[in-house]
Parts: C-alpha cells; sequence; structure tokens
C-alpha cells in the first residue's frame, strides 16, 4: 500500500486551514463547484497529505498527466486536504472577458509561453512563489503522457528549475483513473464535433463512475541541488518524476503494464517511462 506521510499534527493542520483561508473567496467556491463535478464524475480516493506550509517557503505540486480532467481531479483532491492550490495559466486565457477575470480575482499566475518571452514566463511563476506562499500546481511533463503504458514521461526541467530557483518544497503527486473520465480525444479541440466527442465520453464516465485515484507523495528532497550548477535541473527533475511514478506503482499495482481501459482516440509513442523501479 501507499504510505501515508505522518499525521502532521493539529498546529500544522490549523496553519494550511489558515492558508487555505486566505485563498480568494471566488477560488473556494469555485472548488466546491469543481468538487461536485468529480463527485459526478467518479468515485474520489485520496491517500498520503500534503505538508503544513513552512514559514516563507513556497511549494511546487508536481503531477502526472494522463487526462483531460486531470487539473479538476487534482483540485478536488486538494480541497478535500484544505489547500487552495494555482494553477499557471497562458496569457491567451488571461486576455479573454470572462474568463481572464476570474484566473486574475483567484490569484492564478500568468505565463506568455511564446519563445520570445520562455525566460520572462519562467520568472513570472519564480516571482509569484515568492510573493504568494499558496502552492502552484505543475506538470512536469508539458502534456498528456503518449508513454506505451501511460506511465509518466520523461518530462522537462522547467518545473524542476523553477523548484531550484524559488528555493520550494516540491510536493509529488500521483493519479490514475482521469484517463477513464475523458477520451484524449484530438490535440487541438477545433469545432462542435471535436467538443462533443469529448462531452459525450464523459457522459459515459457518469454511467460508469470510474475510480479516480490521487496519491500526495512526501516532498521530495532537492537540498544538496543548486539553480547555478550545471547538471542540478536534470537531477531535480529526474527525482521528482521518480518520486511522482513510486506513488503511481501503488495506485495501480492491478495495472502495472497498460490500463485495463482502451481509448481509441489516444496515440501511443515509443519511449518507456525510465523511472520505473
Amino acid at each position: 500500500m501507499v504510505a501515508a506521510p505522518a499525521d502532521p499534527g493539529p498546529t500544522h493542520r490549523s496553519d494550511r486551514e489558515k492558508l487555505f483561508r486566505r485563498s480568494p473567496r471566488l477560488w473556494r467556491a469555485l472548488m466546491r463547484v469543481d468538487r461536485a463535478v468529480v463527485g459526478l464524475t467518479g468515485r474520489l480516493e485520496v491517500t498520503g497529505d500534503v505538508p503544513a506550509p513552512e514559514h516563507g517557503r513556497p511549494m511546487l505540486m508536481a503531477a502526472n498527466h494522463i487526462g483531460n480532467i486531470d487539473p479538476l481531479v487534482v483540485l478536488a483532491a486538494c480541497h478535500r486536504r484544505r489547500v487552495a492550490p494555482r494553477f499557471v495559466a497562458t496569457g491567451g486565457l488571461f486576455d479573454t472577458p470572462a474568463l481572464g477575470a476570474v484566473l486574475r480575482r483567484s490569484g492564478h499566475v500568468r505565463a506568455d509561453r511564446g519563445k520570445a518571452t520562455a525566460a520572462e514566463a519562467f520568472g513570472e511563476v519564480v516571482d509569484s512563489l515568492a510573493e504568494d506562499p499558496r502552492p502552484i500546481v505543475v506538470y512536469p511533463e508539458g502534456r498528456i503522457t503518449l508513454e506505451p503504458g501511460m506511465w509518466p514521461e520523461r518530462g522537462k526541467t522547467g518545473a524542476a528549475r523553477m523548484a531550484l530557483a524559488a528555493g520550494a518544497a516540491v510536493v509529488p503527486i500521483s493519479q490514475w483513473g482521469a484517463h477513464e473520465a475523458m477520451c484524449y480525444g484530438m490535440v487541438r479541440v477545433e469545432g462542435p464535433r471535436d467538443l462533443w466527442i469529448l462531452l459525450l465520453s464523459w457522459l459515459r464516465s457518469i454511467r460508469r463512475r470510474p475510480v479516480l485515484r490521487v496519491h500526495f507523495g512526501n516532498p521530495v528532497d532537492l537540498s544538496d541541488l543548486s539553480p547555478d550548477r550545471v547538471g542540478d535541473a536534470t537531477r531535480a527533475r529526474d527525482r521528482i518524476m521518480r518520486a511522482v511514478t513510486e506513488g503511481l506503482v501503488e495506485l495501480r499495482a492491478d495495472e502495472p503494464d497498460a490500463p485495463r481501459h482502451h481509448d481509441p482516440t489516444r496515440p501511443a509513442g515509443t519511449k518507456r517511462c525510465p523511472y520505473l523501479p
């Protein structure tokens, strides 16, 4: 079984609750709506815990990416643990009249990811970690995994570099089951038909009610690594992704080689996960 971190104790739970209450009221309301939607979609099972915030130290939460509704499931699990995380969103979403206002009022992080502004986007996330103690959820893989067995891909070093630059604690999140709640669909939604394919797969999952498992692991030790030393970002990336994979091994113990759920819309890559024990 997945080992749960030790109970942080009533004082630390109180500190975490205070931080949760400091998040914008709108975002807490939306989290309750999200949890209801996830409860309708499937059966949420959450193991492990999120450590209490350390005074003055930011936190990244690094999750594997298996499906289109991953953020909704992770958010519902965070709400159960009384954590109100922020997400990094592209500038285009912030520029949308209604959605942009919600994102700004909820305290999410804008990152314009064009090639010319990649360094600036990186700096915006690091600055936000320093200015706001609420954690930020990141997906180190950068896309929904195409690994043949749906294990984590090698991932990119961006999240690791953010953690090292900000001196952030990194909590690994392993999840399994969200891929059953909505199909992969297409790389880019370009019309009503594409939306209908996704919506129909979600409606079918309401009838099946898949188990949506989320595990919060122990923080990853990066204390011996430096943002300025060559190779340390890669070492940090590998430690983070290995921790995520270790948690996933237990979540899908009855599906070690390939998922039972078959999604005909999901393409499959050829590169195997390098982090399996």
